[in-house]
């Protein structure tokens, strides 16, 4: 039976760790060498009506992987561009014999709109101010691989939380997995509604990230900003970027992330981004495998990868 995956916040805990155990057996598969794993194939549209590049390139790899058959869509290529509505575009690829949809959206919901629409899993790869679920799949499992549980840790989340889909669904993985959540930024990038999320809000960096295991720092969607909610980038920066001076603030051994793209110098500065503490090349690569067991759990294909 096929499912979709919309959003974290409605997933049990089971679920999240079955999905993170298939990813970690996909990894350890293809980094033995193998190029496939035994699966059913099945026909992939991956649809991006916003710009990608690290969503897109991890759900073709892990299609690739899986031996599926895929194609990519996107809005300013497609009868949308003619004026042709979401519905009558979701119609035609279901009779266009697509057995499944990756979705990127600009507006919130689309996804779950889609799923009324098309016979098939459809999985969220990032819908306005939602949820990125497969972004925080990928993020615990990296934070796993280095420390071996999620259970009692302090995440600092850092920065533009109020147009992050990114912060959401990780508050939301974090919070399930056992974690204390902390958002962490301006009042004027803070969501007016944080008592409907899992974590406390802070205003002030260093009492944000004191003793945090993971410091998890945003990028700032200024595409997404009205004017007047930042007074300067610099200023931003002086008061938020992630640098040796503030991470003095975290735990010894806190790890550093960034779902990206990075603006360097802005959010986070290279020698953190580009040091012994920062994950954010593992989160870029585990990104395919978290995708590869989203993918097969929502075609409802079972769980353990087999050899192809």
């Amino acid at each position: 039976m096929s499912r979709n995956l919309v959003a974290i916040r409605h997933l049990e805990e089971k679920t999240i760790t079955d999905l993170l155990g298939m990813a970690a057996s996909y990894k350890e598969v293809i980094d033995s060498g193998e190029r496939k794993v035994d699966v059913p194939t099945h026909s992939l549209g991956l649809l991006f009506f916003e710009n990608s590049t690290r969503t897109r390139v991890s759900f073709e790899m892990a299609a690739n992987y899986l031996g599926y058959d895929f194609v990519n869509f996107s809005g300013s290529g497609s009868s949308m561009s003619k004026g042709e509505s979401l519905k009558d575009t979701l119609l035609t690829l279901r009779y266009e014999r697509l057995e499944g949809l990756v979705m990127r959206h600009r507006s919130s919901g689309a996804p779950a709109l889609a799923g009324q629409y098309f016979d098939g899993p459809i999985i969220n790869a990032g819908d306005g101010q939602h949820e990125h679920p497969t972004q925080a799949l990928g993020d615990a499992l990296t934070i796993l691989e280095r420390r071996g549980d999620i259970q009692g840790m302090k995440i600092a989340i850092v920065g533009d939380v109020q147009h992050s889909r990114v912060a959401r669904s990780n508050a939301w993985i974090m919070h399930k997995l056992g974690a204390e959540v902390r958002f962490v930024g301006p009042r004027t990038l803070m969501p007016s509604n944080t008592s409907m999320m899992p974590g406390s809000v802070y205003y002030d960096l260093l009492s944000g990230i004191e003793g945090a295991d993971v410091v998890m720092t945003l990028r700032l969607q200024k595409e997404r900003m009205t004017d007047g909610l930042l007074s300067s980038i610099g200023e931003y920066a002086r008061l938020y970027q992630i640098n040796e001076r503030a991470l003095k603030a975290a735990a010894k051994d806190a790890l550093v992330m960034h779902p990206g793209p990075l603006n360097r110098g802005v959010e986070i500065d290279d020698e953190v981004a580009d040091g012994p503490r920062s994950c954010i090349t593992d989160q870029i690569t585990n990104r395919i495998f978290v995708n590869m067991a989203s993918l097969v759990w929502a075609f409802g294909d079972g769980g353990k990868p087999k050899l192809a």
